[in-house]
């Protein structure tokens, strides 16, 4: 796991004229934990896009190998769409990336401000061993120097803090009060960096699971929505577990009244056997039109027992009728080995939007034959599928998107919003399933790797039809020589060069007309005269007509 991306080809079957295309991915290591529970609860926002610069990730890190997290802390990389490359790699991917916050702290999230720039927050130990949610923002956009906003002394006391950035500037948090570790609160910074008073949001209803919120706000110019979800507790006994969101029309100063989501249609309402959430639901987002979508994974309650091992993921939209449809259904009567800590058989679904307004959802499936015979837990996928550009009214077949093996690949995090034809999804790539601090088998060093979904119908605006282009190299960095590797969607005019830092070509290394399917060149570090270059920083630039992707690549001795 020491080179930059690897190149993923699947055939999958889509309704429409272009059926039977390939899917092209490309995983790009960004960086890596020994924590293999990214989240416990719900799928919370880790990637989010500034408009025209690029991408910003984080994770919950850990490299302690003991399961103390003793060192754990929150990890920041930029995805810059200028260079095509990540900002702070390393060659050791446990090293990607940069620490957000000094000393221990964690659990928490990403969003950006009106400028573009990262805000991501974490809880820490303060004075007199208590905790407090801490914010960071950056300078500049992808620059990585952080200034921060402590929460204490006004939100002493609360954890587990979801960030969320309104256009009027107003920092949101959601967040759970450490000393009964249920209830739910959301708090407000009007003015960098103080902040309001703990406001508590779910009262009258049911106490929420731990931790099972999550937060939007809306990215509307002129709008100020604010959006809290939650699954609670049963009022009583063993019986389904009920959703609940909270919206605020005015950044917070008025909030409308705590809304049961319901369930959605699903395993046969009315008989014995009805649909329940779970500690993994639910997650919202406001669309470019300001509209409300929230996605969630329900699974079967049967009298007095719940079933994880089958799962459907339903979207909702209270502007559409019906509010409910479901995009996806999975599981098996019979498991080979347990799924692991908080988890059903799909799960953790997180929803993203194109420039377009096409909604795309990705979230985790265990695979009920594929077992860790370390830990006997079942390996896990990531699936994605999108809407056919009607409001989530219908959904295109689910997915696969990373490779069946070795690997159990978990806590996905859909990018928020998006340009062109590139859907991006970060997630954990665990090298023994299960949750190793829980002993469900040993502690690992996991990379974090952040997928891209390549769609040349977004960008014409043809629809999810014909998949497009991405390229790799390996190894990276590399000392004799390394292959750049490209999938081609269809025959077309493709160059492929490579630039020193300064831009300018130093080697041409394919040109003219090539059909579809995959290609492969081997560079020897030489120039077009065939000198040997000097050790330093390249970038590999593919050309296809309009369409241009660069790759940093290292020259090392």
């Amino acid at each position: 796991m020491k080179t930059a991306s690897v190149v993923l080809c699947i055939c999958c079957c889509l309704s429409g004229v272009n059926a039977q295309q390939p899917l092209i991915g490309v995983v790009d290591t960004v960086g890596g934990t020994t924590l293999d529970d990214l989240t416990n609860g719900p799928a919370w926002r880790m990637l989010v896009n500034t408009p025209g610069h690029g991408m910003h990730a984080v994770w919950m890190y850990s490299g302690d190998t003991s399961g103390a997290l003793l060192d754990r802390n929150i990890r920041y990389n930029f995805y810059d769409y200028v260079t095509g490359a990540w900002s702070y790699p390393d060659s050791d991917f446990m090293q990607g990336g940069v620490y957000v916050f000094v000393g221990r702290a964690g659990y928490g999230s990403i969003d950006i401000d009106t400028n573009g720039v990262a805000v991501i927050s974490a809880h820490h130990a303060t004075t007199g061993a208590n905790f407090a949610p801490i914010v960071a923002r950056d300078v500049d956009v992808g620059q990585a120097i952080f200034d921060y906003s402590p929460g204490e002394p006004t939100l002493d006391g609360y954890v587990w803090p979801c960030v969320g950035v309104g256009m009027n500037g107003y920092y949101h948090l959601a967040m759970l009060e450490n000393a009964t570790q249920d209830n739910l609160y959301w708090g407000r910074m009007t003015s960098w960096p103080t902040w309001d008073a703990a406001v508590s949001m779910p009262s009258p209803q049911p106490e929420p699971l731990f931790p099972d919120h999550n937060i939007a706000t809306s990215k509307v110019p002129g709008s100020n929505k604010v959006c809290i979800t939650w699954v609670a507790v049963p009022a009583t006994g063993a019986a389904q577990m009920p959703g609940f969101y909270r919206e605020s029309r005015d950044g917070g100063d008025h909030w409308d009244t705590p809304l049961d989501i319901g369930f959605p249609p699903a395993f046969h309402p009315g008989s014995e056997t009805v649909p329940s959430y779970h500690v993994s639901s639910l997650f919202p987002l406001y669309d470019r039109n300001d509209n409300l979508h929230i996605v969630g994974n329900v699974s079967p309650f049967v009298r007095d027992t719940f079933w994880p091992n089958l799962s459907e993921i339903w979207h909702f939209c209270p502007d559409n009728t019906p509010s409910w449809t479901r995009i996806h259904r999975a599981g098996s009567y019979s498991l080979l080995a347990p799924m692991g800590n908080n988890a059903t058989y799909a799960c953790r679904p997180s929803i993203g939007e194109d420039n377009r307004g096409g909604l795309h959802v990705a979230w985790e499936q265990f695979d009920s034959a594929n077992v860790e015979t370390t830990s006997n837990r079942l390996r896990a996928d990531i699936f994605y599928t999108m809407d056919d550009y009607d409001n989530g009214a219908s959904w295109l077949p689910a997915m696969r998107i990373t490779e069946q093996g070795t690997w159990s690949c978990r806590f996905p995090s859909a990018i928020d919003h998006f340009e062109g034809d590139t859907f991006s999804v970060l997630y954990l790539m665990d090298q023994c399933a299960g949750v190793g601090r829980y002993g469900e088998g040993p502690v690992t060093e996991n990379p974090v790797g952040v997928r891209r979904v390549v769609w040349t119908g977004l960008a014409e605006g043809k629809g999810p039809a014909i998949l497009s282009t991405e390229l790799s190299a390996a190894p990276n960095p590399f000392s004799q020589a390394t292959t750049f590797s490209y999938q081609l969607g269809r025959a077309g005019t493709a160059a492929l060069s490579i630039q020193d830092v300064t831009g300018r070509a130093v080697r041409r290394l394919a040109g003219g007309l090539q059909p579809a399917g995959s290609h492969s060149v081997l560079w020897d570090g030489r120039d077009d005269r065939g000198r040997a270059l000097r050790v330093g920083v390249y970038f590999c630039t593919l050309d296809i007509g309009a369409k241009r992707i660069s790759r940093k690549v290292v020259l090392t001795e």
